[in-house]
């Protein structure tokens, strides 16, 4: 299943000049294929689009950046809802 995550930090927590953004995530975790990693970076705000088998998988993928992020998890499809039964 494909998701979308974005992943918010506080100026204070920002990882510029420290191993960077993508040390809020771990891109090994089983489970997981990470499809894009975007950022709004003056925002702190980091965007993936990644594939998943469940919800422990997202947890591994995400579990670095659990002290210093918000995150929000979005279940996302390229297939459009079917019509309504009649």
């Amino acid at each position: 299943m494909l998701f979308h995550i974005e992943q918010t930090h506080d100026p204070a927590d920002c990882p510029y000049g420290s191993g960077g953004s993508r040390k809020l995530h771990d891109a090994s975790a089983p489970g997981v294929d990470i499809l894009g990693v975007y950022g709004a970076y003056t925002e702190h705000t980091i965007f993936l689009v990644v594939e998943a088998t469940d919800i422990d998988a997202l947890h591994a993928l995400l579990a670095p950046g659990m002290h210093t992020c918000t995150t929000r998890i979005t279940p996302v499809s390229e297939r459009i809802m079917p019509p309504p039964a009649s």
